[in-house]
């Protein structure tokens, strides 16, 4: 087989995936492959891309959109051996998305500000959800799909970005709360509802009403412009930022945390707090 070199050429990342993927001289793992079995890889790179951009690392972005670019030339060529689309369908595809949802770019449409360029971007985005209606009307599974509001909204997306898109898909057809403070009371009246709950002895039923706070907290974080995914990964880091100060502290004393008691793991908890850590 020819020797393949590294390039700065997609077609050259084509190939070395085409390469992967032949009977015989390509590799077991990636001829084992299939749609469902490299989507939760799909959605892992996803995520290293936004945690490299968290921490403002351009090396590691670089290297994890690569590791994007690949998911998705690995679904092209799988989409192409079953004779479905290719890698160019895709590029495709997008760049007429792209040319015909920006008019006030590349069409006729004139120079337009921020809010009259989203107004067009729901006017266009609804049209082609009508287009898409009838082709969608069912899955492969035969399943049906909703044609109401909320159709659209990915079953696997995280479950905080997809509590907020159907929040929002119900916002635009005016099923929303109108004052934050009203969200949240709604988040006080779940809390109070699983405190009943824990009282009562039904851990089950308050298991079920986590939900609906988890779901209350997210439509709040919608109404104070916060994205919930993006605001929860900046308290997991500062949580992992303090936890890591009272491992030290208590290291330095020379205790582990199993070594220590709560109240001492607290203190130190609320050192780092005044800290700022």
């Amino acid at each position: 087989m020819t020797k393949i070199t590294p390039s700065r050429d997609i077609a050259r990342l084509i190939e070395i995936m085409a390469a992967l993927r032949t009977a015989g001289t390509g590799c077991p793992w990636d001829l084992a492959q299939d749609f469902e079995s490299i989507a939760p890889y799909t959605i892992e790179e996803a995520y290293e891309v936004a945690d490299a951009i968290e921490r403002g690392d351009f090396d590691d972005l670089r290297d994890e959109l690569g590791d994007l670019l690949l998911q998705v030339v690995f679904h092209a060529r799988m989409a192409e051996e079953a004779g479905r689309f290719g890698f160019g369908d895709v590029v495709h595809t997008i760049t007429e998305k792209l040319l015909r949802r920006h008019p006030h770019v590349f069409g006729d449409a004139g120079s337009l500000d921020t809010e009259a360029v989203n107004a067009l971007w729901d006017r266009i985005k609804t049209q082609e959800k009508a287009e898409r209606a009838t082709r969608r009307a069912v899955d492969l599974q035969g399943r049906e799909r909703s044609g109401g509001a909320l159709a659209g909204v990915p079953v696997a997306l995280p479950a905080l970005t997809r509590a907020l898109k159907l929040q929002e898909k119900a916002g635009k057809v005016g099923f929303d709360w109108n004052d934050p403070l009203a969200v949240l009371a709604k988040i006080r009246e779940e809390a109070d509802e699983i405190g009943a709950e824990l009282a009562s002895g039904d851990t089950r039923a308050a298991r079920d009403e986590v939900g609906d706070l988890l779901f209350a907290v997210v439509n709040l974080a919608r109404h104070l412009g916060a994205d919930p995914e993006r605001a929860l990964r900046a308290t997991n880091h500062k949580f992992e930022r303090r936890f890591g100060y009272i491992e030290r502290a208590l290291a330095a004393a020379g205790k582990t945390p199993e070594q220590s008691t709560l109240a001492e793991m607290d203190e130190l908890w609320n050192a780092a707090k005044t800290e700022g850590r």
